[in-house]
């Protein structure tokens, strides 16, 4: 009965969250190929003229827009020949499978090969892509799509520099609008200075799988690598959600949905980080094994595959870069150095397991086994059989001295 009743409402929450999921997130109209990082800062400035219920903002560090409209009638994207793109309004969004934007902004270099169908100059085919009031697309004009920095910034690269302004032209109904924005460049950090402190401190983390185990120095070193982990983890959680949240998600369904179809597996190894903390902090069996497996998996999955941002001015996150570096090298110091501390510590158990030595008895045993393997009689030694023959021997020699005269 109590089974019964746990598995139906296990999937009356499942269906729940599913529910919630499918209706969080804005459509996206195009793949989303967000980056780890750029030196490059795509702000928009406003709608002129300004409407009430639309907004507009720059998500994934700039990579695409998101309009949102809640004004009760439909509000056209135009596309880069005049024609209309994205169309999003009570009713849902739609796509213009005849614009070439429609085909174009499905990645952020822009560099798909056009259909036939894609003509500017022909009727709108509106495809139906989302039922809610948002939508989030590549723009190719508020993007820097060079492969080179700009020649002021390798002129003055100590510095910003404006690179564009640019507008994305809007319709609601018959009347035109327009977004605005600018693009800067941004000096890159010093991506060695970070990566300096990054390994001085996780090779101090990791010097703390120097102590004996069995020691209450090493005890204690133990559940300080497990608290210094369960951070680390905390941190990965803290970075994946904010990597959610500047892809533009909304609200608890909104996240989740996000870090499960973006961030899953920096996610689930910062939650298994945390874990792993708190089981070396029980000091538990085998903590050792399980600290060095969680730290492996949140360096590797959490903290190298977001490197970039040890090198790039801005950061996928809604916060400032140097704090989304902070929260990356906390990542690396605990991930490698609790891998480095569980390594040594099982390391030194292994060599220190005691050998087992032979007692007095076995080894009369194994020299009584290897004479009677050696003469194959099965028979009394040959130095036992000896000692009758010479006792014999001395009998006769002194029979004889006494029969002299």
């Amino acid at each position: 009965m109590i089974r019964t009743l746990l598995t139906r409402a296990g999937l009356v929450a499942a269906a729940a969250l599913t529910a919630t999921l499918a209706t969080a997130a804005p459509a996206a109209a195009h793949g989303a190929d967000a980056p780890d990082g750029t030196d490059y800062r795509t702000t928009v400035t406003g709608i002129a003229p300004a409407l009430d219920g639309l907004e507009v903002r720059a998500v994934e560090a700039g990579a695409r827009l998101e309009l949102t409209n809640h004004t009760g009638r439909p509000v056209e994207v135009i596309g880069y020949s005049g024609e209309p793109y994205l169309r999003v309004g009570p009713d849902g969004v739609y796509e213009n499978t005849s614009s070439p934007a429609t085909y174009l902004n499905r990645t952020i270099s822009g560099d798909t090969t056009l259909p036939p169908e894609a003509d500017p100059a022909a009727e709108p085919s509106w495809r139906r892509v989302a039922d809610g009031p948002s939508v989030r697309w590549h723009d190719q004009r508020a993007l820097y799509q060079e492969g080179a920095p700009p020649a002021a910034a390798l002129a003055a690269p100590d510095r910003e520099h404006r690179v564009r302004d640019w507008s994305v032209p809007l319709r609601a109904g018959s009347e035109p609008m327009e977004i605005h924005g600018t693009l800067d460049w941004v000096p890159p950090p010093d991506s060695y200075t970070w990566w300096a402190v990054t390994i001085v401190g996780l090779l101090a983390v990791g010097a703390l799988g120097l102590l004996p185990a069995g020691s209450v120095p090493g005890g204690r070193a133990l559940a300080g690598v497990g608290a210094l982990l369960a951070a680390g983890g905390a941190a990965a959680v803290a970075y994946t959600v904010g990597r959610a949240l500047d892809a533009g998600a909304q609200g608890l369904g909104g996240v989740l949905l996000g870090l499960l179809t973006g961030q899953l597996w920096a996610l689930l190894t910062g939650l298994g980080a945390i874990a792993a903390g708190a089981y070396a902090l029980a000091r538990r069996p085998a903590a050792d094994f399980t600290v060095a497996l969680a730290g492996a998996c949140l360096a590797l999955f959490a903290g190298v595959a977001n490197a970039t941002v040890f090198a790039r001015a801005v950061a996928p996150a809604p916060w400032s870069a140097a704090w989304a570096r902070v929260l990356l090298a906390a990542v690396l110091i605990t991930g490698v150095g609790a891998t480095a501390a569980g390594a040594l510590r099982l390391h030194a158990a292994r060599n220190s397991t005691p050998r087992p030595t032979p007692t007095a008895g076995t080894a009369a045993k194994a020299k009584n086994a290897a004479t009677t393997e050696g003469d194959g009689s099965g028979g009394p030694e040959p130095e036992a059989a000896a000692e009758p023959a010479a006792s014999g021997a001395g009998q006769e020699r002194a029979a004889a001295r006494g029969s002299k005269p």
